[in-house]
Parts: structure tokens; C-alpha cells; sequence
């Protein structure tokens, strides 16, 4: 991550295998006891009864989790027996000063950075003299986790929990003039501190409320004056938000018990340079044609530029730095990070180390920084590296843990840096860009999108984004599509790990969603432009991971189902958990495995690669469906097969019969069948699978005409959430097609009512889902609400991009870009139901534009003209040599293909 300072430069980088955690087992082990019980408890209609009894027997072990109620006993009676602090006359003078509330937690605080513990707070205020004799009330909004606090010395509250805090503060304990507020904050895990905004710390008289008067109005929850509902006498509120006194007591707390791990951040280069003076014609760009990232700028007549690149040939990371005149490059870099017990170390004349171990976790990094420079003065010492009126210089950085696999962290992360580092002693800057570009390229330059220019397509990215419309600015769709690719290149390619939450870029210690791979959409989404955008091999991490998934599903399907087969619920991470977590209402989700299973089916189909389905796809695709063969269970209501207990994706609490579920097992039922004929395999598997699928309770619809959610008809009018859980069988799924017109117009109607509004990957979702229903113009309205900015109102966010068309959930979450990609590629090509349908959900936004590389199933790839709104010409080229159908508004055409021919046709789809 690129920040682009001049006097200071801040480079923020990752590696892949950094996470928190350990290898261990994340199955309960005989939970399969408590299934029938609380299948019944469902069909009984006591969903609460049922949530309570599978949080409590049914979800997969945390970590840490047999031992930390001893262990935090113990520090908890160390640390809060510390009162000190509390007293009136306390000398504080030594401690630092934080601005509170931190309303994301004191983690984003520098000095903060992923901490838990205990830390002491205190402050002042003054009391007015027209409320001397007055009892009075200490707001303090939302404290994370337990408080301790103390007015005048004397203790006036202290809560265990996230509650909000208000407390009443006896006249005896208050004096006119100034009075001591300190509190000490237990934090056990997450977010810690004082996290609400700061409208809610005040000190107001008892029995008057908080209120903000302006023009008239009074709207609550803002904290400008206080009224007494009774007389409606108005007083101005002492507020408490601002600058605090802190000390750290202890950051040490047992390590807090986890379902799943979070992915870290590594670490960062920062480069010192003296001061710039006067700066001119400051550019900063990301070139994603060849994924390099450039700063340039003059200063005092000289022209200084930065290029940046991550080159995956040689493993590492690169920093060029020139300037227009010579010995001008003069700084000193730097290597940090947030992890503790970190060492950096001189290792020869041009190298630098880091070194640091993840809290309570099995893994470390190791980061190298190697430095060459053309003339002048290169120094290594054990806190960096300075160079001195060099004419060029350049910086490699590399970095790796000890991660072998799920099971194995005995690798050797210093052999790893100093292979990489030896690998480019002896190459020059141009060998290995040329060779990062070259790499790159041959998977970029596979497709094009030309939708026109515009005339914002000059200007930075941030004012298109504000500006954007397709009239002005065409362009920005495409450059979307390909920046997405680019992301997906970028952090998903052979070799590598797959795409999670963040992708590579998450900055934090406790990043949102622990940045792991949520399987209920987001990491399938991660993945569904690769097959249709031409990145068919980026595809190979995410398959990699499900060959582990399969290993450690099995053993959850034993554990907590006793069934054969393979299981996935709704979160993984590196250490390939598969279990229920978080929660019974919303993580036992069992369709993970079955969904997954779609996404090397969906391979197979573009490009027809039998070694592939044969060696890979069938055999997951298979022990997914004899899961799903036992599970299923006959409805007693209706007799129908469903999924039970499961969930409706994170809407509607622990049910039987998510139609999600029904939708994702008939595909899976339906593929595997496919599979196995194609394979010549598994006659009598397959009779079973055509016979449990026809016995699937099938879609339903509700009494609002709407496509139920649920077997059962609750779904509610109103209702906006983001998940859009039964559209599944439209988008990405085939259950539901354009010939089944009632329930297609049943799905539109339910996703009329759950209105256009969502977060970015809800966003990117709606608009596959309108591209199949084959609403263009609805579908880009949806593209122009995911391009619209995120944070252009100030203090707010919402479903969008950001500045540099990062997506935004909020906060930052990657999905977004490769669903929204993917979903523009639905407009102008679909091929799930056997043929090619040109155009099918073209805009009248979009009426003119070209494409080249876009795939299909059937291992056909597609070079397509429109103009006007309509199809000027096709080439279609066979890698597999299939027969091919082609469809454009009514006309059709079919015909035979030999393997590498390329067929072109007109708008009439006549052979030319």
C-alpha cells in the first residue's frame, strides 16, 4: 500500500500466510449427539430453545478455550486491584494524552495497535456553581469491555459488559470548580476503550436529558444542553469528549478465546528524506497494465520519481528511486511493524532485517530490506539503512513466516528472505521489472474492455469517482473492471493463497471480519469474475484451499452430524476450519461445502479441462453430495426433503429450510450427476441424487407474490437486508430460469421489496442478480450506486468505493470489486444455460463498446463489437472444439467447432 508522502514515505505490505492462531482441531467432537433434539426443537416452532441448546453443545471449539476462565481469573484479580490511580490527588503529569472517544476502539490510536488490557483514564470538569447541591449524572456511552470509575476518588459505577454507562454521581461527592473523573477499562478482546461517539460524555444535572437545540429543534442523542421534562428548564451540558489522560497498567491479558483467526498485517518501510522545500507537479499513479505504482514530483529544480512494483517471479517487492540531476537521492529507510517482540538487525552491508512473532500465536515473520545504490553512501546498521547522494537507488523487500500448511509451521522464514535476496543480488532493476511485467501481463492482457471515453477520463481518480456519469465519463466502468482484475491478479494466482476479506491489504491488527474467508458469498464472490474475465488460473489458490477444506470438513461432518461427506459452515481461515462459529442463530450454515463445490464445476464448464474434473472437481463435488444425501431430512409439515437446522445467511436465526440451502444442494445434485456422466462414473450414486433432488422442497411463493426465503411464508414487505439470500438459484445458481416465468417474476418482486439500497458486496450482487433477469438498466443503476463514493459525506459511510475504488462494505472489504467486475461481464455475455447469449442485459447507458477475451462455458472465448445499443460482430474462438449455440434478441444459431477455430459472426449472427 502506496502512501505517497514526500518528506516521509510509508509503505504498508503483507504476506499472506500471516495470521493469528495455531494448527488445532476445530470440531466438537460428539456434538452430533444434540442434532436431533434440536432438529425437533425447530420443527416444534421453539427456534430460541433450539439456538440456546446448539450455542451450548453444538458450535465448534474456540481457542484457548479449556483453560482461559482460570487464566483470566487470575489477571483480572492482579490487574484490578490496582487503585492508585483513582485517587483525587493522583500525580498523572508522566502520562500521555488521548483524545476520547475512540469510537472505533483504541486500536486505531498510534501506541494502541492491537491491544487488549487494562488502562487507566483520567480527566477534569468543572462544575457550575448554579448546580452546587445537585446530584448529577456521568455519561459515558459505551465502554468495551469492564469499567471501574471513580469521581473525586470514590467509586460511582462499574459494569461488565458493553452496556451503556450512565452514572449517578451524589452532590456529597462534587464540589464547585474542578473534579476528578478517572477510569480504569478491562478489555478482554477487540475493540477496547470508550467507543462511543462523542455526543454521549457528558455531565448533566439529574433528571434532566441530553438534547440539541438548533433553530428550534430538539433532536436527541447530542449532547449541547440538558432539559428537565418536567419544567423544561434548559442547562448547558459539561462535556467530557476531548483530551484524557492515560496509562497503560497491562497489555498482557490471556489470550481470549477465538472460533476462527484474523489475518495480520506485516509490516511497514517507511523512507525519511529531508525537507522538500516548495513541492511542484506532485503525480501519484497506479499503472495497473503492467502493476506498477509511480510518485513523482520536483523540488528546488530537480525532478525526483518513485516506482514501486511486487514481482512475484522473484518474491519481493522493489522501490526505484531517480532524480533529473545527480547525488540527489539522499534518505534513510526503516522497517516497523505493529506485532510485538520485534528485533531489527544489520545483516550485511546491504541488508537489513525484521523480526517478530504474532501474540499468542504459532507463526513469525521475517522481513528482508536490501539496498543498492549507484555512487554515493550506503550504511547498515542495526536500525536502518541510509543512502546519501546516490544518483539512483533501490530497495528489495521480502518477507515470509514459518507456514508450511494447515498442520505444519516449521518452515524456515529467514531461508525463504534470503533465497529471494540472493535471487536478485546480481540482476539489475530493469531485468527484474521486465520480468514482474512480463509475468503479469500474460494474465492482464487476456481480455479488453473499450466502452468509450468521456471527457473525466483525464482527471484523478477520486474527482471521477465524485463526477461520475456514463454520459461524461464511460470509461470508469471499464477501468473498474479492469482495476478488479488487477486486485484479483494481484492476490490470487498459482502459487499463492486465495482471496480473503481484504485481499492482501488489511492494515490492522483486529481488522473487520477478522479479514477471513467468509464463505455464505463473500469469498465465492472473490472468484466469480476469474472463469468469464479470462483469470481461469487465478482460480487455483482458492481450489488448493478447498482440497483442505474437504480434510478438515470431514471430520466436522463426523463430529457434528455423523454423516459421510464433507461440511463447511460459514467462516474459514488459514488453519481450514470448518465448524459452526460465532453464533447458533446465524453460523450453522452448512451449505459452504456444496457452494464451493459449484466453483470447480463452474471451472470445468469454461474450460472443459477432464483431467481437472476427473482428478479434482468430482471427487469434492462427490463427497459434498453424500453429505447432503444423509443430512436432508423429510419435513414433517409437508413431506418434502430439507436443511435442517441451517440459516437463511445471517437473516432469520436457526430454521429448517432456507430455500438458499435447497437451491445450492439441488445444483450440487444436479452437477454431480453431470460430472459423473461425463466421467463414465457412479451409475447407481447418481440414481440416488435424481431421486433425492426430486423430493427437495421446491421454491415457494409467498402471499406478496414474493419467492419465499424460508419454507415457511414470513417474509416481511419492509424487510432491506443486505444478504438477498434466495436469489441464489438466479445468481450464481441456475435453479430458477428465464422459462420458469413465475417464479422469475417472483424473484423480481422480492427484490423489489428489498429495496437497491445494500453495502458494496450487496451492491455487487444485485447487479448479477438484475443482469440475469436480464434488466440491464436496473442492473447499472445498481453499477452506478457500487462506483458512487463511499465517504463523500463527512463521519459517514456507506456501500460504494473509495477513493482508490477500494470497495466498501463499509469499511474496506474486496468482494465488492470482484462481484461488481463479474456482474458487468453478466450484461454483455451469459452461457449457463448451454448457450452463448449475446448482450443479453446490455444498458442503454453502455450503447457502445468493445470487448476481447471474454470466456464462456463450453471453452469458448469471445471478441464482440456493439453500437447503437446492438451487436455489430462476433468471433468466438473453441479451445475444446464443442459444439456451439449462439443467441442475440431472438435469433439463434448452431453450429460445430474444431478445437482452436475461430468462427466470426455478423449482428445477424450469420457466419462472416
Amino acid at each position: 500500500m502506496i502512501y505517497g508522502g514526500i518528506d516521509t514515505e510509508r509503505l504498508q505490505f503483507n504476506e499472506q500466510t500471516l495470521w493469528t492462531g495455531a494448527p488445532r482441531e476445530y470440531q466438537r467432537e460428539g456434538a452430533y449427539k444434540y442434532l436431533q433434539p434440536i432438529r425437533q426443537l425447530i420443527f416444534d416452532g421453539k427456534q430460541k430453545e433450539a439456538e440456546a441448546l446448539a450455542e451450548a453443545h453444538f458450535m465448534g471449539r474456540k481457542s484457548n478455550e479449556d483453560t482461559y476462565e482460570t487464566q483470566k481469573a487470575a489477571w483480572y484479580k492482579t490487574v484490578s486491584s490496582v487503585k492508585a490511580p483513582a485517587a483525587a490527588n493522583f500525580n498523572d503529569g508522566k502520562w500521555k494524552s488521548i483524545t476520547l472517544p475512540t469510537e472505533k476502539g483504541w486500536e486505531i490510536v498510534p501506541g494502541f495497535e492491537g491491544m487488549d488490557g487494562a488502562v487507566w483514564f483520567r480527566t477534569t470538569f468543572t462544575l457550575p456553581a448554579n448546580w452546587a447541591g445537585k446530584n448529577v449524572v456521568l455519561s459515558l456511552g459505551r465502554i468495551r469491555d469492564r469499567d471501574f470509575t471513580f469521581v473525586n476518588g470514590q467509586q460511582v459505577g462499574a459494569v461488565d459488559g458493553q452496556d451503556y454507562r450512565r452514572y449517578a454521581v451524589p452532590a456529597k461527592l462534587l464540589h464547585t470548580g474542578k473534579n476528578q473523573i478517572a477510569i480504569q477499562v478491562i478489555n478482554y478482546n477487540d475493540k477496547g476503550g470508550l467507543t462511543s461517539n462523542p455526543h454521549q460524555l457528558a455531565v448533566y444535572p439529574e433528571g434532566y436529558e441530553p438534547v440539541d437545540i438548533k433553530g428550534g429543534i430538539i433532536s436527541k442523542d447530542i449532547n449541547d444542553v440538558a432539559v428537565n421534562s418536567n419544567t423544561g428548564e434548559i442547562v448547558k451540558v459539561v462535556k467530557l469528549n476531548g483530551a484524557w489522560k492515560y496509562w497503560i497498567q497491562n497489555d498482557n491479558p490471556p489470550q481470549f478465546p477465538r472460533y476462527n483467526a484474523d489475518y495480520q498485517p506485516f509490516a511497514d518501510l517507511y523512507l525519511q528524506f529531508a525537507k522538500q522545500g516548495t513541492v511542484s507537479n506532485y503525480s501519484r499513479d497506479l499503472d495497473i497494465s503492467n502493476a506498477t505504482g509511480h510518485v513523482s514530483y520536483s523540488a528546488s529544480g530537480v525532478k525526483y520519481t518513485r516506482e514501486y512494483l511486487a514481482s512475484n517471479p522473484d518474491q519481493v517487492m522493489a522501490v526505484h528511486l531517480t532524480a533529473d540531476k545527480p547525488g540527489k537521492i539522499t534518505f534513510n529507510a526503516s522497517l516497523k511493524t505493529l506485532h510485538q517482540s520485534v528485533i531489527t538487525k544489520r545483516i550485511d552491508a546491504h541488508t537489513l532485517a525484521l523480526y517478530f512473532n504474532v501474540r499468542g500465536g504459532a507463526l513469525r515473520g521475517v522481513s528482508y530490506l536490501y539496498a543498492d545504490a549507484k555512487r554515493g553512501k550506503l550504511t547498515v546498521t542495526n536500525q536502518g539503512i541510509s543512502i546519501t547522494g546516490a544518483d539512483v537507488a533501490t530497495l528489495y523487500l521480502t518477507a515470509a513466516t514459518n507456514f508450511k500448511t494447515y498442520k505444519d509451521v516449521s518452515g524456515n522464514p529467514e531461508a525463504l528472505c534470503q533465497k529471494a535476496i540472493k535471487g536478485i543480488r546480481t540482476k539489475t532493476y530493469a531485468a527484474v521489472r521486465s520480468a514482474h511485467i512480463a509475468d503479469y501481463q500474460k494474465y492482464y492482457n487476456k481480455f479488453a474492455i473499450n466502452l468509450g471515453k468521456g471527457k473525466n477520463a483525464e482527471l484523478p481518480t477520486d474527482e471521477r469517482i465524485l463526477k461520475f456519469n456514463n454520459t461524461d465519463d464511460p470509461s470508469l466502468v471499464s477501468l473498474f473492471m479492469q482495476y478488479s482484475r488487477y486486485l484479483l491478479i494481484s492476490t490470487s494466482r498459482p502459487g499463492s493463497g486465495a482471496a480473503n476479506l481484504q485481499g492482501l491489504w488489511n492494515d490492522s491488527l483486529t481488522p473487520p471480519w477478522g479479514s477471513k474467508f467468509t464463505t455464505n458469498i463473500n469469498l465465492e464472490m472473490n472468484y466469480w469474475p476469474a472463469e468469464m474475465l479470462n483469470l481461469s488460473t487465478c482460480t487455483q489458490p482458492l481450489f488448493n484451499m478447498v482440497e483442505d477444506l474437504v480434510q478438515t470438513g470431514k471430520q466436522t461432518a463426523k463430529a457434528h452430524y455423523n454423516m459421510p461427506g464433507w461440511v463447511l459452515h460459514h467462516n474459514t481461515d488459514l488453519w481450514r476450519g470448518t465448524a459452526p462459529v460465532n453464533a447458533a442463530d446465524h453460523g450453522i450454515w452448512v451449505t459452504g461445502a456444496a457452494w464451493l463445490s459449484e466453483s470447480l464445476w463452474e471451472h470445468y464448464q469454461f474450460t472443459q479441462d477432464k483431467a481437472f474434473l476427473q482428478a479434482r472437481a468430482y471427487p469434492t463435488m462427490k463427497s459434498a453430495a453424500e453429505f447432503f444425501v444423509n443430512f436432508l431430512v423429510k419435513d414433517p409439515k409437508t413431506g418434502y426433503l430439507i436443511s435442517a437446522p441451517s440459516n437463511s445467511p445471517e437473516h432469520g436465526g436457526l430454521v429448517a429450510g432456507p430455500t438458499m440451502d435447497h437451491q445450492i444442494i439441488r445444483e450440487l445434485f444436479k452437477n454431480t450427476v453431470a460430472a459423473a456422466q461425463i466421467l463414465g462414473t457412479d451409475a447407481d450414486f447418481s440414481k440416488i441424487l435424481q431421486e433425492k433432488y426430486s423430493q427437495i422442497a421446491p421454491n415457494t411463493i409467498g402471499k406478496y407474490g414474493q419467492l419465499q426465503e424460508w419454507t415457511v411464508d414470513k417474509d416481511d414487505t419492509t424487510d432491506k437486508h443486505r444478504h438477498v439470500s434466495h436469489m441464489w438459484g438466479v445468481h450464481p445458481g441456475t435453479d430458477i430460469t428465464p422459462a420458469d416465468t413465475e417464479l422469475m417474476k417472483a424473484a423480481k418482486k422480492s427484490m423489489y421489496y428489498r429495496g437497491d439500497e445494500g453495502t458494496g458486496w450487496s451492491l455487487a450482487w444485485k447487479i448479477n442478480i438484475w443482469a440475469r433477469m436480464r434488466d440491464g438498466n436496473h442492473a447499472y443503476k445498481m453499477l452506478t450506486m457500487l462506483l458512487s463514493p463511499a465517504d463523500a459525506v463527512p463521519n459517514h459511510e456507506k456501500g460504494g468505493i473509495y477513493h482508490n475504488m477500494f470497495d466498501a462494505h463499509p469499511p474496506f472489504q474486496i468482494d465488492g470489486n470482484f462481484g461488481g467486475a463479474a456482474g458487468i461481464g453478466e450484461m454483455l455475455l451469459q452461457s449457463q444455460f448451454g448457450s452463448l447469449e449475446l448482450l443479453p442485459a446490455l444498458p442503454s447507458a453502455l450503447p457502445t463498446g468493445e470487448v476481447k477475451g471474454i470466456r464462456a462455458r463450453g471453452g469458448f472465448v469471445l471478441n464482440m463489437s456493439w453500437k447503437n445499443g446492438a451487436l455489430q460482430q462476433v468471433e468466438i474462438t473453441s479451445d475444446a472444439g464443442k459444439p456451439c449455440t449462439v443467441k442475440y434478441q431472438g435469433k439463434e444459431i448452431k453450429f460445430d467447432t474444431q478445437k482452436g477455430g475461430t468462427y466470426k459472426l455478423n449482428s445477424e449472427l450469420k457466419k462472416i
